[in-house]
Protein backbone atom coordinates (compact mmCIF):
# COMPACT_ATOMS: atom_id res chain seq x y z
CA UNK A 1 0.00 0.00 0.00
CA UNK A 2 1.33 3.59 -1.14
CA UNK A 3 1.86 6.00 1.25
CA UNK A 4 3.03 9.18 1.62
CA UNK A 5 4.61 8.36 5.07
CA UNK A 6 7.69 6.34 2.59
CA UNK A 7 8.42 9.26 0.37
CA UNK A 8 11.90 10.32 0.78
CA UNK A 9 10.89 13.78 -0.44
CA UNK A 10 8.81 16.24 1.72
CA UNK A 11 7.22 17.45 -1.17
CA UNK A 12 5.74 13.77 -1.90
CA UNK A 13 5.16 13.27 2.02
CA UNK A 14 4.80 15.69 4.83
CA UNK A 15 3.71 18.02 2.07
CA UNK A 16 1.59 16.08 0.05
CA UNK A 17 -1.60 17.55 0.38
CA UNK A 18 -0.29 21.19 -0.40
CA UNK A 19 2.02 19.63 -3.47
CA UNK A 20 -0.48 17.27 -5.18
CA UNK A 21 -2.00 20.03 -7.77
CA UNK A 22 1.57 20.35 -8.84
CA UNK A 23 2.60 16.56 -8.65
CA UNK A 24 0.36 15.68 -11.57
CA UNK A 25 1.74 18.05 -13.31
CA UNK A 26 5.65 17.73 -12.95
CA UNK A 27 5.72 14.05 -11.72
CA UNK A 28 7.27 11.43 -14.15
CA UNK A 29 3.40 10.71 -14.75
CA UNK A 30 2.59 14.49 -15.49
CA UNK A 31 5.99 14.54 -17.98
CA UNK A 32 4.53 11.10 -19.91
CA UNK A 33 1.51 13.05 -20.58
CA UNK A 34 2.85 16.02 -22.01
CA UNK A 35 5.25 13.47 -24.16
CA UNK A 36 2.27 11.99 -25.40
CA UNK A 37 0.35 15.30 -26.27
CA UNK A 38 3.08 16.78 -28.25
CA UNK A 39 3.60 13.42 -30.27
CA UNK A 40 -0.25 13.17 -30.81
CA UNK A 41 -0.47 17.02 -31.24
CA UNK A 42 2.57 16.51 -34.13
CA UNK A 43 0.99 13.53 -35.55
CA UNK A 44 -1.91 15.51 -36.20
CA UNK A 45 -0.40 18.35 -37.87
CA UNK A 46 1.52 16.67 -40.15
CA UNK A 47 -1.29 14.70 -41.69
CA UNK A 48 -2.52 18.80 -42.68
CA UNK A 49 0.50 19.54 -44.92
CA UNK A 50 -0.61 17.73 -48.07
CA UNK A 51 1.63 15.40 -48.92
CA UNK A 52 1.06 12.41 -51.18
CA UNK A 53 2.38 9.65 -48.48
CA UNK A 54 -0.19 11.48 -45.31
CA UNK A 55 -4.12 11.78 -45.82
CA UNK A 56 -5.94 13.87 -43.90
CA UNK A 57 -7.51 12.43 -41.01
CA UNK A 58 -11.24 12.64 -40.27
CA UNK A 59 -12.96 14.29 -37.52
CA UNK A 60 -13.34 10.76 -35.98
CA UNK A 61 -9.68 10.22 -36.15
CA UNK A 62 -8.92 13.22 -34.52
CA UNK A 63 -10.87 12.35 -32.26
CA UNK A 64 -9.55 9.07 -31.15
CA UNK A 65 -5.97 10.66 -31.07
CA UNK A 66 -7.01 13.23 -29.02
CA UNK A 67 -8.92 10.75 -26.61
CA UNK A 68 -5.37 9.27 -26.24
CA UNK A 69 -4.22 12.33 -24.25
CA UNK A 70 -7.05 12.94 -22.55
CA UNK A 71 -7.93 9.40 -20.52
CA UNK A 72 -3.96 9.28 -20.16
CA UNK A 73 -3.84 7.21 -17.18
CA UNK A 74 -1.75 6.05 -14.50
CA UNK A 75 -2.19 2.37 -16.28
CA UNK A 76 -0.81 3.85 -19.53
CA UNK A 77 1.89 5.11 -18.07
CA UNK A 78 2.81 1.91 -16.41
CA UNK A 79 2.82 0.64 -20.32
CA UNK A 80 5.14 3.27 -21.36
CA UNK A 81 7.64 2.23 -18.44
CA UNK A 82 7.27 -1.08 -19.69
CA UNK A 83 8.28 0.02 -22.92
CA UNK A 84 11.36 1.85 -21.52
CA UNK A 85 12.41 -1.55 -20.18
CA UNK A 86 13.31 -3.07 -22.79
CA UNK A 87 14.22 0.13 -24.92
CA UNK A 88 16.43 1.98 -22.26
CA UNK A 89 14.82 5.29 -23.81
CA UNK A 90 12.05 7.01 -22.15
CA UNK A 91 11.05 9.10 -25.65
CA UNK A 92 11.17 6.31 -28.07
CA UNK A 93 8.44 4.27 -25.26
CA UNK A 94 6.01 6.75 -25.60
CA UNK A 95 6.72 6.59 -29.25
CA UNK A 96 6.10 2.65 -29.27
CA UNK A 97 2.91 2.73 -26.44
CA UNK A 98 1.61 5.80 -29.51
CA UNK A 99 2.19 3.00 -32.30
CA UNK A 100 0.73 0.65 -29.85
CA UNK A 101 -2.26 2.93 -29.45
CA UNK A 102 -3.07 3.40 -33.11
CA UNK A 103 -3.26 -0.53 -34.15
CA UNK A 104 -5.79 -0.65 -32.33
CA UNK A 105 -7.66 1.51 -34.25
CA UNK A 106 -8.12 -0.03 -38.33
CA UNK A 107 -7.65 3.35 -39.52
CA UNK A 108 -4.95 4.59 -37.76
CA UNK A 109 -2.78 1.91 -37.91
CA UNK A 110 -1.29 3.20 -41.24
CA UNK A 111 -0.12 6.12 -39.85
CA UNK A 112 2.53 4.43 -37.04
CA UNK A 113 5.26 5.46 -38.93
CA UNK A 114 4.31 8.89 -38.71
CA UNK A 115 4.94 8.71 -35.17
CA UNK A 116 7.71 10.19 -33.88
CA UNK A 117 8.42 11.72 -37.64
CA UNK A 118 11.83 14.07 -38.32
CA UNK A 119 11.73 14.37 -34.15
CA UNK A 120 14.95 14.09 -32.30
CA UNK A 121 13.91 13.29 -28.44
CA UNK A 122 14.44 17.21 -27.67
CA UNK A 123 11.95 17.95 -29.99
CA UNK A 124 9.56 16.50 -27.15
CA UNK A 125 10.99 16.77 -24.08
CA UNK A 126 11.43 20.47 -24.73
CA UNK A 127 8.01 21.14 -25.51
CA UNK A 128 6.78 19.02 -22.66
CA UNK A 129 8.89 20.78 -20.17
CA UNK A 130 7.42 24.02 -21.85
CA UNK A 131 3.98 22.79 -21.76
CA UNK A 132 4.35 21.67 -17.84
CA UNK A 133 5.59 25.05 -16.81
CA UNK A 134 2.83 26.91 -18.93
CA UNK A 135 0.00 24.97 -17.08
CA UNK A 136 2.32 25.72 -13.71
CA UNK A 137 2.23 29.23 -14.09
CA UNK A 138 -0.83 30.31 -13.43
CA UNK A 139 -1.54 28.20 -9.70
CA UNK A 140 1.93 29.80 -8.53
CA UNK A 141 0.67 33.42 -10.05
CA UNK A 142 -2.72 32.77 -8.51
CA UNK A 143 -0.91 32.18 -4.99
CA UNK A 144 1.26 35.07 -5.37
CA UNK A 145 -1.47 37.06 -6.14
CA UNK A 146 -3.60 35.98 -2.96
CA UNK A 147 -0.25 37.16 -0.94
CA UNK A 148 0.06 40.78 -2.61
CA UNK A 149 -3.65 41.21 -2.30
CA UNK A 150 -3.99 40.16 1.14
CA UNK A 151 -0.52 42.98 1.93
CA UNK A 152 -2.29 45.56 -0.05
CA UNK A 153 -5.80 45.03 2.20
CA UNK A 154 -4.11 45.03 5.56
CA UNK A 155 -1.56 47.87 3.82
CA UNK A 156 -4.85 50.12 3.93
CA UNK A 157 -6.24 48.61 7.43
CA UNK A 158 -3.40 49.74 9.12
CA UNK A 159 -2.34 52.90 7.20
CA UNK A 160 -2.86 55.13 10.28
CA UNK A 161 -1.74 53.29 12.38
CA UNK A 162 1.72 54.31 13.84
CA UNK A 163 4.21 52.09 14.43
CA UNK A 164 7.84 52.18 16.00
CA UNK A 165 10.52 52.04 12.50
CA UNK A 166 13.78 50.02 13.56
CA UNK A 167 17.03 50.90 11.82
CA UNK A 168 20.59 48.45 12.57
CA UNK A 169 17.52 47.53 15.11
CA UNK A 170 17.39 50.55 16.78
CA UNK A 171 14.90 53.20 17.22
CA UNK A 172 13.90 55.44 14.81
CA UNK A 173 11.56 57.60 12.93
CA UNK A 174 7.82 55.97 13.12
CA UNK A 175 6.49 54.51 10.41
CA UNK A 176 2.91 53.04 10.15
CA UNK A 177 1.77 49.03 9.90
CA UNK A 178 0.18 49.45 7.07
CA UNK A 179 2.95 51.29 5.19
CA UNK A 180 5.90 48.60 5.49
CA UNK A 181 2.76 46.00 4.11
CA UNK A 182 2.59 48.91 1.12
CA UNK A 183 6.55 48.16 1.16
CA UNK A 184 6.57 44.88 0.16
CA UNK A 185 2.80 44.87 -1.45
CA UNK A 186 5.11 47.34 -4.10
CA UNK A 187 8.43 45.57 -4.28
CA UNK A 188 5.99 42.07 -5.24
CA UNK A 189 4.13 44.14 -7.63
CA UNK A 190 7.27 45.44 -9.26
CA UNK A 191 8.67 42.22 -9.92
CA UNK A 192 5.64 40.29 -10.74
CA UNK A 193 5.91 41.30 -14.10
CA UNK A 194 9.38 40.09 -14.99
CA UNK A 195 7.34 36.66 -14.00
CA UNK A 196 4.69 36.80 -15.86
CA UNK A 197 6.30 38.00 -19.25
CA UNK A 198 8.66 35.75 -19.60
CA UNK A 199 7.82 33.90 -22.61
CA UNK A 200 7.75 30.35 -22.99
CA UNK A 201 9.79 29.04 -25.58
CA UNK A 202 10.29 25.32 -27.72
CA UNK A 203 12.06 24.51 -30.94
CA UNK A 204 10.74 21.72 -33.05
CA UNK A 205 13.63 21.19 -35.43
CA UNK A 206 15.24 17.92 -35.28
CA UNK A 207 18.60 16.27 -34.67
CA UNK A 208 21.34 19.79 -34.46
CA UNK A 209 18.39 21.99 -34.73
CA UNK A 210 18.71 22.50 -38.74
CA UNK A 211 15.87 20.16 -40.22
CA UNK A 212 18.08 17.95 -42.11
CA UNK A 213 16.06 14.94 -42.30
CA UNK A 214 13.03 17.20 -42.88
CA UNK A 215 14.45 18.69 -45.79
CA UNK A 216 15.99 15.24 -47.14
CA UNK A 217 12.29 13.59 -46.89
CA UNK A 218 10.06 16.60 -48.58
CA UNK A 219 12.72 19.20 -49.75
CA UNK A 220 9.39 21.14 -50.91
CA UNK A 221 7.90 22.00 -47.56
CA UNK A 222 8.42 25.04 -45.80
CA UNK A 223 10.32 23.84 -42.60
CA UNK A 224 10.53 26.89 -40.80
CA UNK A 225 7.18 27.71 -41.56
CA UNK A 226 5.71 24.27 -40.33
CA UNK A 227 7.84 24.42 -36.79
CA UNK A 228 6.58 28.09 -36.10
CA UNK A 229 3.59 27.27 -36.75
CA UNK A 230 3.23 23.74 -34.62
CA UNK A 231 4.97 25.35 -32.17
CA UNK A 232 2.65 28.63 -31.76
CA UNK A 233 -0.66 25.87 -31.91
CA UNK A 234 0.67 24.64 -28.52
CA UNK A 235 0.63 28.11 -27.09
CA UNK A 236 4.36 28.85 -26.53
CA UNK A 237 6.90 31.22 -27.94
CA UNK A 238 8.89 29.69 -31.07
CA UNK A 239 12.49 29.60 -30.72
CA UNK A 240 13.88 28.94 -34.28
CA UNK A 241 17.97 29.06 -33.19
CA UNK A 242 18.91 25.95 -31.64
CA UNK A 243 21.12 23.31 -31.27
CA UNK A 244 19.97 19.73 -30.34
CA UNK A 245 18.26 21.05 -27.52
CA UNK A 246 16.52 24.04 -26.55
CA UNK A 247 18.93 26.30 -24.69
CA UNK A 248 16.40 27.02 -21.91
CA UNK A 249 17.39 30.71 -21.68
CA UNK A 250 13.62 31.01 -21.12
CA UNK A 251 13.76 28.95 -18.13
CA UNK A 252 16.44 30.97 -16.83
CA UNK A 253 14.55 33.93 -16.81
CA UNK A 254 11.74 32.05 -15.04
CA UNK A 255 13.81 30.66 -12.36
CA UNK A 256 15.75 33.89 -11.87
CA UNK A 257 12.41 35.93 -11.58
CA UNK A 258 11.04 33.51 -9.15
CA UNK A 259 13.80 33.68 -7.01
CA UNK A 260 13.32 37.33 -7.15
CA UNK A 261 10.13 37.29 -5.80
CA UNK A 262 11.10 34.57 -2.91
CA UNK A 263 13.59 36.46 -1.79
CA UNK A 264 11.42 39.42 -1.27
CA UNK A 265 8.97 36.99 1.13
CA UNK A 266 11.61 35.74 2.42
CA UNK A 267 12.73 39.30 3.88
CA UNK A 268 9.25 39.90 4.69
CA UNK A 269 8.72 36.25 6.78
CA UNK A 270 12.05 37.35 8.60
CA UNK A 271 10.45 40.84 9.25
CA UNK A 272 6.87 39.40 10.61
CA UNK A 273 8.66 36.99 13.00
CA UNK A 274 10.61 39.73 14.36
CA UNK A 275 7.51 42.17 15.16
CA UNK A 276 5.90 38.37 16.38
CA UNK A 277 8.64 38.48 18.60
CA UNK A 278 8.58 42.25 19.71
CA UNK A 279 4.55 41.54 20.59
CA UNK A 280 3.81 44.08 17.65
CA UNK A 281 1.74 41.13 16.37
CA UNK A 282 0.09 38.73 17.91
CA UNK A 283 -1.82 35.47 16.37
CA UNK A 284 -5.20 34.16 16.47
CA UNK A 285 -4.47 30.48 18.13
CA UNK A 286 -6.36 27.67 17.24
CA UNK A 287 -8.22 25.54 19.56
CA UNK A 288 -6.32 22.24 19.18
CA UNK A 289 -3.00 23.40 18.12
CA UNK A 290 0.20 23.15 20.37
CA UNK A 291 2.92 25.40 20.28
CA UNK A 292 5.40 23.36 22.32
CA UNK A 293 5.77 19.67 23.72
CA UNK A 294 6.68 21.83 26.94
CA UNK A 295 5.37 25.17 27.30
CA UNK A 296 2.12 25.30 26.86
CA UNK A 297 1.64 29.36 26.68
CA UNK A 298 3.50 29.31 23.19
CA UNK A 299 2.05 30.16 19.51
CA UNK A 300 5.07 30.30 17.64
CA UNK A 301 5.65 32.01 14.28
CA UNK A 302 5.77 28.69 12.55
CA UNK A 303 3.80 30.00 9.21
CA UNK A 304 6.66 32.36 8.72
CA UNK A 305 9.26 30.09 9.76
CA UNK A 306 8.17 27.24 7.33
CA UNK A 307 7.89 29.57 4.41
CA UNK A 308 11.14 31.06 4.85
CA UNK A 309 12.70 27.59 5.06
CA UNK A 310 10.94 26.04 1.89
CA UNK A 311 11.68 29.79 -0.11
CA UNK A 312 15.41 29.53 0.88
CA UNK A 313 15.53 26.22 -0.25
CA UNK A 314 13.80 26.91 -3.48
CA UNK A 315 15.82 29.40 -4.79
CA UNK A 316 18.48 27.85 -3.98
CA UNK A 317 17.81 25.03 -6.30
CA UNK A 318 16.23 27.83 -8.81
CA UNK A 319 19.64 29.79 -8.90
CA UNK A 320 21.19 26.68 -9.56
CA UNK A 321 19.36 25.56 -12.35
CA UNK A 322 19.11 28.97 -13.77
CA UNK A 323 22.93 28.81 -14.00
CA UNK A 324 23.27 25.54 -15.49
CA UNK A 325 20.46 24.69 -17.43
CA UNK A 326 21.85 27.16 -20.11
CA UNK A 327 25.07 25.79 -20.95
CA UNK A 328 25.58 22.54 -22.75
CA UNK A 329 28.62 20.72 -24.45
CA UNK A 330 28.43 21.21 -28.19
CA UNK A 331 25.03 20.32 -29.45
CA UNK A 332 23.85 18.28 -27.04
CA UNK A 333 24.95 16.57 -23.88
CA UNK A 334 22.75 14.81 -21.15
CA UNK A 335 22.87 17.52 -18.06
CA UNK A 336 19.84 19.31 -18.45
CA UNK A 337 18.00 16.09 -18.39
CA UNK A 338 18.72 14.67 -15.17
CA UNK A 339 18.78 18.97 -13.69
CA UNK A 340 15.28 19.35 -15.94
CA UNK A 341 13.05 16.92 -13.66
CA UNK A 342 14.46 19.12 -10.67
CA UNK A 343 11.89 21.98 -12.37
CA UNK A 344 8.80 20.81 -10.55
CA UNK A 345 11.03 20.77 -6.80
CA UNK A 346 11.57 24.44 -7.38
CA UNK A 347 7.54 25.05 -7.95
CA UNK A 348 6.49 22.56 -5.21
CA UNK A 349 8.75 24.49 -2.50
CA UNK A 350 7.24 28.01 -3.74
CA UNK A 351 3.86 26.93 -3.59
CA UNK A 352 4.41 24.84 -0.35
CA UNK A 353 5.68 28.66 1.11
CA UNK A 354 3.10 30.86 -0.68
CA UNK A 355 0.46 28.87 1.34
CA UNK A 356 2.23 29.07 4.34
CA UNK A 357 2.69 33.05 4.04
CA UNK A 358 -1.46 33.49 3.27
CA UNK A 359 -2.26 31.10 6.09
CA UNK A 360 0.15 33.50 8.37
CA UNK A 361 -0.88 36.83 7.18
CA UNK A 362 -4.76 35.29 8.48
CA UNK A 363 -3.51 34.45 12.09
CA UNK A 364 -2.17 38.37 12.19
CA UNK A 365 -3.67 40.30 14.72
CA UNK A 366 -2.45 43.71 15.89
CA UNK A 367 -1.25 44.69 19.34
CA UNK A 368 -1.75 48.27 19.32
CA UNK A 369 -1.32 48.94 23.30
CA UNK A 370 2.51 47.05 22.41
CA UNK A 371 2.59 49.36 19.14
CA UNK A 372 2.12 52.72 21.67
CA UNK A 373 3.95 51.40 24.52
CA UNK A 374 7.33 51.49 22.39
CA UNK A 375 6.16 54.97 21.18
CA UNK A 376 5.74 56.17 24.13
CA UNK A 377 9.04 54.75 25.19
CA UNK A 378 11.15 56.46 22.39
CA UNK A 379 10.42 60.11 22.44
CA UNK A 380 14.37 60.28 21.18
CA UNK A 381 13.54 59.76 18.07
CA UNK A 382 12.28 63.35 17.23
CA UNK A 383 15.48 64.46 17.14
CA UNK A 384 15.55 64.07 13.72
CA UNK A 385 12.52 67.03 12.98
CA UNK A 386 13.59 68.96 15.45
CA UNK A 387 17.38 69.62 14.13
CA UNK A 388 16.01 69.41 10.43
CA UNK A 389 14.05 72.63 11.96
CA UNK A 390 16.99 74.29 12.94
CA UNK A 391 18.79 73.68 10.00
CA UNK A 392 15.87 75.45 8.19
CA UNK A 393 15.95 78.91 10.63
CA UNK A 394 19.77 78.49 11.00
CA UNK A 395 20.47 77.72 14.35
CA UNK A 396 24.05 76.76 15.24
CA UNK A 397 25.11 73.33 15.03
CA UNK A 398 21.54 71.55 14.95
CA UNK A 399 22.86 67.96 14.56
CA UNK A 400 25.48 68.46 16.84
CA UNK A 401 23.28 70.12 19.87
CA UNK A 402 20.63 66.92 19.26
CA UNK A 403 23.16 64.33 19.41
CA UNK A 404 24.57 65.55 22.92
CA UNK A 405 21.10 65.70 24.03
CA UNK A 406 19.74 62.52 22.72
CA UNK A 407 22.55 59.48 21.03
CA UNK A 408 22.52 56.75 23.17
CA UNK A 409 19.99 58.34 25.79
CA UNK A 410 16.48 57.70 26.50
CA UNK A 411 14.83 61.13 26.81
CA UNK A 412 11.22 61.64 28.14
CA UNK A 413 8.75 64.01 26.74
CA UNK A 414 9.36 66.30 29.39
CA UNK A 415 13.09 66.89 28.12
CA UNK A 416 12.24 67.35 24.79
CA UNK A 417 10.00 69.95 25.28
CA UNK A 418 12.19 71.56 27.35
CA UNK A 419 15.18 71.80 24.76
CA UNK A 420 12.27 72.84 22.58
CA UNK A 421 11.23 75.85 24.87
CA UNK A 422 14.96 77.36 25.10
CA UNK A 423 15.09 77.53 21.18
CA UNK A 424 14.88 80.73 19.58
CA UNK A 425 12.79 79.68 16.47
CA UNK A 426 9.49 81.65 15.43
CA UNK A 427 6.64 80.60 17.93
CA UNK A 428 4.58 78.72 14.63
CA UNK A 429 7.62 76.58 14.37
CA UNK A 430 8.19 75.95 17.81
CA UNK A 431 4.62 75.01 18.54
CA UNK A 432 4.78 72.52 15.76
CA UNK A 433 8.02 70.86 17.30
CA UNK A 434 6.14 70.77 20.44
CA UNK A 435 2.49 69.48 19.26
CA UNK A 436 4.99 66.49 18.10
CA UNK A 437 4.84 63.07 19.24
CA UNK A 438 6.34 60.00 18.20
CA UNK A 439 2.63 58.90 17.32
CA UNK A 440 1.97 61.63 14.78
CA UNK A 441 5.59 62.57 13.08
CA UNK A 442 4.52 60.23 10.52
CA UNK A 443 4.98 61.94 7.55
CA UNK A 444 3.03 60.69 4.39
CA UNK A 445 3.13 57.05 5.95
CA UNK A 446 -0.43 56.87 5.62
CA UNK A 447 -1.27 58.53 2.17
CA UNK A 448 1.70 55.66 0.70
CA UNK A 449 0.13 52.88 2.61
CA UNK A 450 -3.46 53.55 0.88
CA UNK A 451 -1.37 54.81 -2.31
CA UNK A 452 -2.77 57.50 -2.79
CA UNK A 453 -1.23 60.22 -5.33
CA UNK A 454 1.07 59.71 -7.44
CA UNK A 455 2.93 56.61 -6.94
CA UNK A 456 2.52 53.81 -9.49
Amino acid sequence: MTTSLLALSPLDGRYHQKTQHLACMFSEFGLMKQRVRVEIAWLIYITSLETDEIKPLSDEEVNSLQSIIDEFSVADAEIIKQFEAQTNHDVKAVEYFIKAKLKQHASLASYQEFVHFGCTSEDINNLAYALMLQAAKPLLTEQLTKIIDTLNNDAKQWANLPMLARTHGQAATPTTVGKEFANVAYRLQSVLPQWLQAPIRGKWNGAVGNFNAHCVAYPDLDWLTISEHFVESLGLSWNPMTTQIEPHDYLAEHLTALARINIILVDFCRDCWGYIALHYFQQRPKEDEVGSSTMPHKVNPIDFENAEGNLLLANSIALFLAQQLPTSRWQRDLVDSTLLRNIGVVLGYTSVAYQSISKGLGKLMVNETVIQADLDDNWEVLAEAIQTVMRRYGLPEPYEQLKALTRGKRLSQASLKTFIEGLTLPEDAKATLLALTPANYLGLAARLAKNEGNIH
